[in-house]
Formats: structure tokens, sequence, C-alpha cells
């Protein structure tokens, strides 16, 4: 019987591979510690271990922001945890304010293991995003209060609990925001 949780170890090694290049905003640190503390958020803050939601929290912005497509999801990691990643990912072809209204829509239509890996992203940049000017961390909270709202829309019950922590991560940011 195989070891479920190898598709974990399998999405950690791909998302590394795909992200090697890339670099926060801060322009130190790899970009792919973000997608590792997703998947550490998803796990050990909102506590959800199914491994492919695991995977899914690793692999959320591979379709986006490298030269992976769906395709190598579905390939590699199965079709349920490719149409997560797929409904975390923006149509980057749309001009922004299309492609935002999009991406909410779809955000709010999603299967509730997407709106938690959205949560946890949103969660890791919140507090990611601690050493930016005030300007930016004002950005940051508004368009994390745009995609809160999406997810809000038709709330499952498994993710209540992750909400209201994202959503108080979100308060404190914005209670410490000075102009």
């Amino acid at each position: 019987m195989p070891d479920p949780n190898e598709i974990v170890f399998e999405a950690a090694g791909f998302a590394a591979r795909a992200h090697r290049h890339q670099l926060r905003k801060d322009r130190e640190t790899p970009y792919v510690s973000h997608v590792f503390r997703v998947c550490l958020v998803v796990r050990q803050v909102f506590g959800f271990d199914d491994p492919r939601m695991l995977a899914a929290a690793l692999l959320h912005d591979t379709i986006e922001d490298t030269a992976t497509d769906c395709d190598d999801i579905i390939e590699r990691f199965g079709p349920d945890v490719a149409r997560w990643v797929a409904a975390l990912t923006k149509d980057m072809r749309l001009p922004h304010d299309e492609r935002e209204e999009a991406y909410s829509r779809t955000l709010a239509a999603a299967d509730w293991q997407v709106k938690a890996c959205k949560l946890a992203d949103i969660y890791d940049n919140l507090g990611d995003c601690r050493h930016f000017a005030p300007a930016e961390r004002r950005r940051t909270a508004a368009k994390s209060r745009f995609y809160l709202d999406a997810i809000r829309e038709n709330l499952p019950d498994q993710i209540r609990e992750p909400l209201r922590l994202t959503e108080q991560r979100l308060t404190e940011l914005e209670s410490g925001i000075t102009s």
C-alpha cells in the first residue's frame, strides 16, 4: 500500500523546482518559502490533514507564476488537486480589474478545500507584509478583504474557524498601519 503522504512530498519537490528562480517582494527570500508556509498554515494552523489539500497548498501558485500548466498538475497529482490549483489561479491574460472579478467569482463558487487554501495564502501574505511600508500594507489589507468577501459566499462549516483566524490576522495588521 503506497504512502498517502507521498503526494505531499512530491508536491514539495515540484513546487521547489518550479519556483527555484523566484524571490518574494523583499527580493531576498526564496519564493518557495511562501508555498511551504501556506501548506504549514493549512496543516498546523487550520488543522486540515488531507494530503491532496496539502499538495494543492504547495502547488497553488505554480500555474499562475511558473511554466507549469494544468495538464502537468493533472498528470502528476490527479484531477482533484489540479481542479483546486486551477481554481486558485488567476487568468493573467485578462486585464487586472476583469481578472480580479473573475477570480472573486471563482473563489465564491469554489470547493471548501480551495477556500481553505486561499485563506492560508492570505494568512501567510498578511504575516509576510508586516515589514512593508504602510501604503503597501494597506494595499495588501484591501486585497485580502476583497478575497475574504468572496470566500464568505456559500461559506462551508469546515472553514468558519480558518476564516475567523484569517480575519483576526487582517484586523491586527490594519490596526498597526500608520500613515
